[in-house]
Formats: C-alpha cells, sequence, structure tokens
C-alpha cells in the first residue's frame, strides 16, 4: 500500500531531487497546486497571479519511510520562515507548503509544524492546508535535475548528498 504527499518546497525541480532520492519514495511527480485557474501552464504560473505553488507529488511507501520523516526532511530542505522565497527563486508560485489529502495526516503534520516553530523560535511561512487541486506540469520539468544535471536548484548539494547517503544505511 502506498500513500502521498505534496511538497511546495520553492523551484520544483531541486525538491522532487531532493526526494527522488529516499529510500521508500515510490514515485514523484512535479506540478501546481492549491491555485485558482483550471489547467495552469508554467507560462501562467510563472506571472503569480493564478494562485499556484511549485509543488511536487510524492507517492511513498509507509513502511520504508514514514510521514514524520518525509516532513522533517522537506523542513531540512526549506528556509520555513521566508515568505515566498526559496533561494534565488522569489514569487507567490516558490512558497512553501504542504498539501495533505487525508485529514487523518493532519495532527502528526500540525505536531511537527508546532514542534518546528518552537526550535526556530518565529512564525512558519510554509503553508499547511488540504489538496484542493494539483496539475501535472509539462514534461520538461519532470525530472528536470536527472535530465540537466547542471541545471539551478536552491537546494544545497551537500544536503543531497545526505539524502543519497542515508539511503546506503
Amino acid at each position: 500500500m502506498t500513500q502521498e504527499i505534496y511538497f511546495a518546497g520553492g523551484c520544483f525541480w531541486g525538491t522532487e531531487h531532493y526526494f527522488k532520492q529516499i529510500r521508500g519514495v515510490i514515485a514523484t511527480e512535479v506540478g501546481y497546486a492549491n491555485g485558482y485557474t483550471q489547467t495552469p501552464t508554467y507560462e501562467e504560473v510563472y506571472t503569480d497571479t493564478t494562485g499556484y505553488a511549485e509543488t511536487v507529488h510524492i507517492v511513498y511507501a509507509p513502511e520504508q519511510v514514514s510521514l514524520q520523516l518525509l516532513t522533517e526532511l522537506f523542513f531540512h530542505s526549506i528556509d520555513p520562515t521566508s515568505l515566498n522565497r526559496q533561494g534565488d527563486d522569489r514569487g507567490t508560485r516558490y512558497r512553501t507548503g504542504i498539501y495533505y489529502t487525508s485529514s487523518a495526516e493532519l495532527p502528526l503534520l500540525k505536531e511537527i509544524f508546532d514542534k518546528m516553530e518552537h526550535n526556530i523560535g518565529k512564525p512558519l511561512a510554509v503553508e499547511l492546508e488540504p489538496l484542493r487541486n494539483f496539475y501535472k506540469a509539462e514534461e520538461y520539468h519532470q525530472d528536470y535535475l536527472d535530465k540537466n544535471p547542471a541545471g539551478y536548484c536552491h537546494i544545497p548539494h551537500a544536503l543531497m548528498a545526505m539524502a543519497r547517503e542515508a539511503n546506503k544505511k
């Protein structure tokens, strides 16, 4: 049995590549979540007028990796206090968020949020909402950093390497 979660962590290229390194992640798909229009294109989302966030849909095997660990790894890959910005990317499309599909996940996610906020000592700029909608991004965005290894990524290379190393254990 698999479960799913949606993470908006700034540019979806790096977020997808990061989570693909994690044992138990079965599939990833980049797209646009929680906006106001139907079937948005990258060009439309880029205008910051559609309400969409660049988001990664993650399908995972809970017997191999927990939602708690995935969420904690997500928080390690972002600046959770930065509003509408990650790395050099700016705009509402680069906001951070966790979008869940089952209300049963909310208590755990809220617990992790509260702990993170307490540890940081300031409010988080990360949305925690149910998934309202998700549209798959254009094919050239899927697995982008696999196709373009020198492509831009806001997630530090050291963090990517740590994710790869964790899988060897």
